[in-house]
C-alpha cells in the first residue's frame, strides 16, 4: 500500500511513503478495524498505525504495518459526519423533510431498495399480510445499498420519484442486512442534502441499530430494519383507522344523546299540549262571545236608528216598488219574445235548420257537390251528401 498525507488547506500531497502488512498479521487487524469502525479497510481512510521502518538498498524506505488504532479512524469518520451535519444545519435543510406531515393514511408508497434483497421482500410480505387487512400500492425503484455507487444510484432513484411525485405518499429507503462497513454510502453531503430537501416524507430502514448514518438522521422517520418500516406504516394505517372507528363511536353517541334530549323534550311539550289547547279554546270563546255581544249591539242600534227613519222612507218604497212591477211586466215581455225567436220553435212549426261544418248554410250557392251537410229537425238530425 502507500501512505500519504495531504494538505488540509489545498488537499495537494504533502508526503509518501511505500507500506506493507504481512499476510497474517492483514488477517487479525482487517476484521477487527471494520468491526470497531464499521468502515471497510480500504483506500482513502485515515488511520494511525504503528509501523517499524525499514530501509532497502534498492526500493528506499518502507513501512511495515504491525498494528492499527480504530479510534482514530473513529474520530476521523465522527468529524466528517459532524461536519456534514454542520453544513446541513447552515444550510437550513437538516430539519426540513422531519417537518413535512406524515399523511394520515400513506398508501401509495415508492421504495428504495436493491430488487434481490432480502429486506425489501420482508418489506414487501410485511405489508402484504399486515393482520389489519390494509391495501398498500409499493413500487420499487432499484439502487445499489452497498459499495462505491450507493450514493448516486439513491439519489438517481430520488429523481425518479420526483418525476412521478404526485403519484405517491411516501419514500422509503430500506437496506436488509449487510455488512455495517457498507453504511458509508449513506454518510455523504449530498445524498443527505437530497433527502432533507425531498418533498415527500422519507422513511429509512437500513439494518443498523448501533448507530444512526447522517442520512437517517435527516430523515422524516428512522426505524431499525425493513420490517419495521412496514410495521410503522400498517400502525399509520391502524391509527386512522382507530380515530375513524372513535369518532364513528362519538357519532354514534352524539346522535342518541340528541335524539334523546329532543325525545324528552317532545314529550314535555306534548304534555303541556292539552293545557294550553284549553286555555285558547277558552280564550276563543270568550272572545267569540264579546265579539257576538258587540255584533249584537251594533245591530240592535242599526235596527233602531231604521225603525226611526221607517216613516220618512214609506212613499220612497211605494215609489220603488211601483218602478219594479213595472220593470218586471216589460222583463216578461222580452222573455216572450226570445222564446218566440228561438229556433226550437220554428223546428217545432216543421222548420230546419242546414248545417256545414257546423256553420248555418243561407245561401246553396255556399254548397258544392260533396260537401256532407247536417240537417237538424225537432226530433234529431239527418246527414246527407250534396249531388
Amino acid at each position: 500500500m502507500e501512505f500519504v498525507q495531504k494538505d488540509r488547506r489545498g488537499n495537494g500531497l504533502v508526503a509518501k511513503a511505500r507500506g506493507n502488512i504481512w499476510r497474517n498479521i492483514y488477517a487479525i487487524l482487517k476484521p477487527t478495524f471494520e468491526r470497531a469502525t464499521g468502515q471497510l479497510f480500504t483506500a482513502g481512510i485515515k488511520v494511525l498505525v504503528e509501523v517499524s521502518v525499514s530501509f532497502h538498498e534498492l526500493y528506499g524506505y518502507s513501512l511495515t504495518v504491525l498494528d492499527i488504532d480504530p479510534s482514530y479512524t473513529l474520530g476521523d469518520m465522527a468529524r466528517k459526519r459532524q461536519e456534514i451535519i454542520r453544513q446541513l444545519r447552515e444550510d437550513g435543510v437538516l430539519d426540513l423533510n422531519k417537518e413535512l406531515e406524515m399523511p394520515l393514511l400513506p398508501k401509495r408508497i415508492a421504495v428504495i431498495s436493491s430488487a434481490t434483497a432480502a429486506g425489501y421482500g420482508d418489506f414487501s410480505n410485511q405489508l402484504a399480510n399486515n393482520t389489519g387487512g390494509f391495501w398498500f400500492h409499493t413500487e420499487l425503484f432499484p439502487a445499489i445499498m452497498q459499495g462505491d455507487g450507493v450514493e448516486q444510484s439513491i439519489m438517481q432513484a430520488l429523481y425518479n420519484i420526483l418525476d412521478r411525485e404526485e403519484e405517491f405518499d411516501v419514500v422509503v429507503i430500506i437496506r436488509g442486512g449487510g455488512a455495517t462497513s457498507d453504511l458509508t454510502g449513506f454518510d455523504t453531503y449530498p445524498l443527505a442534502a437530497a433527502v432533507a430537501q425531498f418533498p415527500l416524507p422519507v422513511i429509512t430502514g437500513i439494518g443498523h441499530e448501533r448507530d444512526d448514518t447522517v442520512l437517517d438522521m435527516v430523515s422524516h422517520t428512522r426505524v431499525k430494519t425493513p420490517t419495521a418500516a412496514a410495521e410503522f406504516l400498517v400502525a399509520r394505517m391502524q391509527m386512522a383507522e382507530d380515530a375513524l372507528i372513535d369518532l364513528q363511536q362519538r357519532l354514534f353517541q352524539g346522535v342518541n344523546y340528541l335524539l334523546t334530549s329532543h325525545k324528552e323534550l317532545l314529550l314535555r311539550l306534548q304534555a303541556r299540549i292539552p293545557a294550553q289547547a284549553m286555555r285558547r279554546i277558552t280564550e276563543g270563546k270568550l272572545y267569540l262571545v264579546n265579539v257576538r255581544h258587540s255584533i249584537l249591539q251594533r245591530a240592535m242600534l242599526q235596527v233602531e236608528r231604521q225603525k226611526q227613519r221607517l216613516p220618512k222612507l214609506q212613499p220612497l218604497v211605494m215609489q220603488a216598488n211601483a218602478l219594479i212591477e213595472k220593470k218586471r211586466l216589460q222583463l216578461q215581455l222580452l222573455e216572450q219574445k226570445v222564446a218566440d225567436a228561438s229556433p226550437d220553435k220554428l223546428l217545432a212549426r216543421g222548420y230546419s235548420i242546414t248545417l256545414k261544418d257546423g256553420k248555418v248554410v243561407k245561401d246553396v250557392s255556399a254548397l258544392k257537390s260533396g260537401d256532407e251537410i247536417v240537417t237538424r229537425l225537432k226530433q234529431g238530425e239527418a246527414i246527407s251528401i250534396v249531388k
